[in-house]
């Protein structure tokens, strides 16, 4: 098996070579920019596995990069690990609506970083589980092809908002914790769990008056209703 090729999209000189040297002890194949242009340009060309992205570039930034990511179907599924100074949660919630799928602030551990990286690799090759499809409230999830609708409306959701959606709709009525959720939908890594809420909120978003079927469950975490939610 080859190499999986990580393309850095760093303005920072220092940073992106500290990223590439551990990439590469790790086993991968760093490609890096430095700018906003020719990130997009290189990650259109090369195809990689997965892109570490700043938010804050010269030329365009982060977020208009990643929205023409997913706007294409050559990159659309491409994992996106965004990388920025800004540790608002508007910023975390903007970042996960345009298709991140996940979130590291400045300052970071490196280690931490390698270990995020990992699991969103290893997410990205996990084949389909199976060609069924889900269906709820006017919600439709096609896992095999990868597509989410509402009312016959396409969705763009990110692989993370799409297990979560997956993972709740598979067993209406069920309360899930906030680590039920990040074992389903985030992986083995350590996050806070307040990283689940900001996917909830992004996802709800998505749905539109269907995101109130996502119900939050005070002291536990959240469900999906097929009922009408009682508010």
């Amino acid at each position: 098996m080859g190499k999986s090729k990580i393309l850095i999209v760093e303005d920072e000189a220092s940073l992106a070579e500290v990223l590439t040297y551990n990439l590469q002890r790790e086993g991968y194949e760093p490609v890096v920019a430095r700018e906003g242009r020719e990130g997009l340009r290189k990650a259109q060309t090369h195809l990689p596995d997965l892109v570490i992205l700043d938010l804050m570039l010269p030329g365009i930034d982060g977020l208009e990069i990643c929205r023409q990511l997913r706007a294409s179907h050559r990159t659309a599924k491409i994992p996106i690990l965004m990388l920025t100074a800004k540790a608002e949660e508007t910023d975390q919630v903007i970042g996960f609506a345009v298709g991140a799928d996940d979130y590291v602030t400045k300052p970071f551990s490196v280690k931490v970083l390698l270990q995020r990286v990992k699991v969103l690799l290893r997410r990205a090759s996990e084949p389909e589980a199976d060609s069924d499809v889900i269906e709820s409230a006017g919600i439709r999830i096609d896992k095999r092809g990868h597509e989410v609708s509402v009312e016959r409306e396409a969705l763009s959701l990110t692989p993370t908002e799409f297990r979560l959606l997956e993972t709740l709709m598979k067993q209406p009525g069920r309360a899930f914790t906030r680590h039920d959720l990040m074992d389903s939908a985030v992986g083995d890594i350590i996050v806070l769990e307040r990283t689940i809420d900001v996917h909830i909120k992004s996802l709800r978003r998505k749905l539109g008056d269907a995101g109130q079927r996502i119900e939050t469950v005070r002291g536990v975490g959240y469900r999906f209703r097929t009922d009408k939610a009682s508010e």
